[in-house]
């Protein structure tokens, strides 16, 4: 029976000390061990409290798939992506690109974030291509770009060229794709689609946006907008589906302010497909149904052409896909 070789004694104490340990998922026969027949791609998604990683082919079979939890102190989500990535490198060999993405803005090389204020210290200017030792140059892209990207890759929008992506959780993030061009704008701004005015008149978000979507639909103000009533917006949603009369209104305020802003959006962008992610688009039918019939009243249905709304199919690898979308370099405006 084939044996699974051994870490060397600095990789296995790097990744001891990171907190990762080869999974059954990891254990392959050893013929498998370094493929050098298939060109293999890794993206690494970098979240709030969890590192998301695939291994995949060119055309997106997956090889590995792992997630690694994290607490934001001391950099520990650096180190726990360097182990990861030595574990690989010893188990796979070297890939032939790797792709990462992470909160907030990427710099104009792609090669860093250049503004994450408030969280994952060390993160803004950090050199992914230095830091890893990679041969070749680690693209960087924005979490919500990343999601984007892999959805059109491999998910709920395959084949298509212009898309927009709403992630509907402790925020509102979003992204947008159009003739295949994904919009990155001239600091890396475009796309934080939960960041748009509902109502001018309401609070400024963390975004010095005034009655953004985000303080309408995101998890983050649930208490604020609830009265202190309730603490999550899965809280929020069982109770409007068991009939509470003032669940119902708030959700159904939610879910128009959504409905509005994407037919709003529509409107701007003109999208083939809309996407929903996140922990509130669990919510099924109790979002979906509403949501439709909001958007319908406030897109413009030229020709009688409505964009069709489908639910996120990569889960939390999402930002992951892409980064190894980005990596072997994915076009899918064919140019």
């Amino acid at each position: 029976m084939s044996r699974i070789p051994k870490l060397k004694a600095q990789d296995s104490k790097l990744a001891r000390r990171a907190g990762i340990r080869r999974s059954a998922v990891d254990h392959w026969p050893a013929r498998h061990q370094k493929p050098q027949t298939r060109t293999c791609f890794w993206g690494l998604d970098l979240g709030g409290t969890s590192i998301k990683a695939v291994a995949v082919t060119a055309t997106g079979a997956k090889l590995r798939q792992r997630s690694v939890a994290f607490v934001d102190r001391d950099m520990e989500w650096a180190q726990k992506i360097r182990a990861l990535v030595s574990i690989w490198r010893k188990e796979l060999g070297e890939p032939a690109g790797i792709g990462l993405s992470a909160p907030g803005l990427a710099a104009k090389d792609a090669r860093s974030i250049g503004v994450m204020p408030g969280r994952l210290l060390g993160l803004e200017r950090l050199d992914w291509t230095d830091y890893l030792q990679a041969s070749r140059p680690i693209p960087v892209l924005n979490d919500a770009h990343a999601a984007l990207l892999g959805e059109v890759w491999h998910g709920a929008a395959r084949g298509q060229r212009n898309v927009m992506l709403f992630t509907l959780g402790t925020g509102v993030g979003g992204a947008a794709m159009v003739d295949g061009h994904l919009l990155r704008g001239a600091i890396g701004r475009a796309g934080h689609l939960g960041h748009v005015t509902v109502d001018w008149n309401g609070p400024r978000d963390d975004f010095n946006t005034a009655g953004s979507l985000e303080h309408f639909m995101g998890n983050k103000y649930i208490r604020e907008r609830t009265q202190g009533r309730f603490t999550t917006t899965h809280d929020l949603v069982a109770a409007a589906a068991q009939g509470d009369a003032r669940a119902k209104e708030i959700w159904d305020r939610s879910v128009r302010a959504l409905g509005c802003s994407i037919g709003s959006l529509i409107n701007v962008l003109d999208p083939e497909v809309v996407i929903l992610g996140g922990g509130i688009a669990r919510a099924d039918k109790l979002l979906f149904e509403p949501l439709e019939r909001y958007v319908r009243h406030y897109e413009w249905q030229a020709g009688g052409h409505q964009a069709r709304l489908v639910r996120a199919e990569l889960g939390d690898y999402a930002g992951a896909y892409g980064s190894a979308a980005n990596a072997l370099g994915f076009n899918p405006a064919g140019e």
